[in-house]
Formats: structure tokens, sequence, C-alpha cells
């Protein structure tokens, strides 16, 4: 079996919990997945500033824990760290923007970005850029607050969808990994795919990876 550590770049352990859930949900008897908590970050990250500091400790969690792991999966839309790693360790890295990002826009469809998180839409056009998928993505439209209840949460994510189909998107991503369940919901709202991100990732990364056995013999 696999062993995939999911690196949450805030400092919430309550999320890490929710989204190894999320995670082990979809991987199922495939792998089995541990979280990392940063300890240095916000327990949400919200700009920029927050994103880019975020990616010291990722990288470093992620460095000295790659040893014990066949995958690595970044917790944060945005990717903070997951370009270095995928450079300084051995094993599949993945993270949760480029994962989703990359199925939406398969097979050459158009995609937009539905998020909570308005101080990001930079960073994520320009994830996007970073992916070469400047060509297929629409937009990133952005609830007006962060709303209390699930059920608000999921209505506030709905119009922000409804406005990316307006814009041209024939997938929408929803940008957050703990928002994996309101996507679930969402799903059966629209005629166009909803995208979660961490089970987006962990589809994505579990191909990827070496066999434990060819890996285990890889570190002899």
């Amino acid at each position: 079996m696999q062993r995939i550590l999911l690196i949450n770049p805030n400092s919430n352990a309550g999320t890490t919990a929710m989204m190894v859930a999320i995670a082990q949900a979809t991987a199922g008897d495939r792998a089995t997945i541990t979280g990392a908590t940063a300890r240095h970050s916000p327990p949400m990250i919200t700009t920029p500033g927050e994103l880019d500091a975020a990616a010291a400790e990722v990288i470093a969690i992620g460095r000295a824990q790659a040893p014990h792991y066949t995958g690595l999966l970044i917790a944060a839309f945005g990717d903070p760290g997951a370009d270095h790693l995928s450079q300084a360790v051995p094993i599949p890295v993945i993270g949760l923007a480029q994962a989703s990002m990359l199925e939406a826009a398969t097979p050459n469809r158009r995609f937009a970005v539905a998020t909570v998180t308005p101080a990001l839409v930079a960073s994520i056009d320009a994830r996007a850029h970073h992916l070469g998928l400047s060509h297929l993505y629409c937009c990133t439209r952005v609830t007006p607050t962060i709303p209390a209840t699930p059920a608000d949460l999921a209505d506030a994510l709905a119009e922000a969808v409804t406005r990316c189909i307006a814009d041209g998107a024939e997938a929408a991503i929803i940008g957050g990994g703990p928002l994996a369940n309101t996507a679930a919901a969402l799903a059966a709202r629209f005629p166009i795919p909803i995208i979660a991100p961490i089970p987006a990732a962990i589809r994505r990364l579990l191909p990827a990876i070496v066999p434990a056995k060819a890996h285990e013999e890889t570190e002899k």
C-alpha cells in the first residue's frame, strides 16, 4: 500500500484532519494518508504574503518526511513549496491547484475557479499561467464573504459557479482543500463538472507513485 503525506500549509490541525479524511475516502485501500500541519502559519491562508511565507515550512516538512512516504500532497490552493519539492525529493509531489486545474482542463476544456478568498485571485491566475493553462482558464469568481454555515457556504459558492459558467467555463473548481464536501454537494446542481481539489490530487498522485516495493528497493 502506498503512503501519502498530506501537508497542510496552515496551522489548523482540525483542517488537516478534515482534509486527510477527504483524501483517504478517495484513496480507499490503495493508500494510507497521513497529515502534517504547519506550525508557523495562520490558521487560514487568505493573502499572497501568507501563501508565500508558508512555502518555507512546507518545504522543510516535505524534505524531512519524504524518505518515509511514497507521495506528497500539498494541501493549499496555491501549491506553496510544491514546485521546489518536486525537484528536491525523489517521490511524486502534487499541489491542489495543479491537480485540479489539470483535471479541469482535460480534455481541452475551459475552466474557472470558485472560491472564498478574494485576495488570492491574482495568485490563482498566476498558477494557471505557470501551468501553461492560460488559454483554457476563464477566471476566478469569489463569494462576497466567507459564510458561517455549510448551507450558506454552498449557496454562496453556487452563485460563484453560476458566474463562472456565464464567463464560459465548461468545468468549475471549488478552490480550497476543506471545501471538498461542499463541492460534492454542488455537483448535482450544475450541468458541468464540479471539481474538488483534494480528490483530484489523489487521482493524479496515485498513478504517478512508483510501486511501494520498487520505492523500497530504490532506498536501499
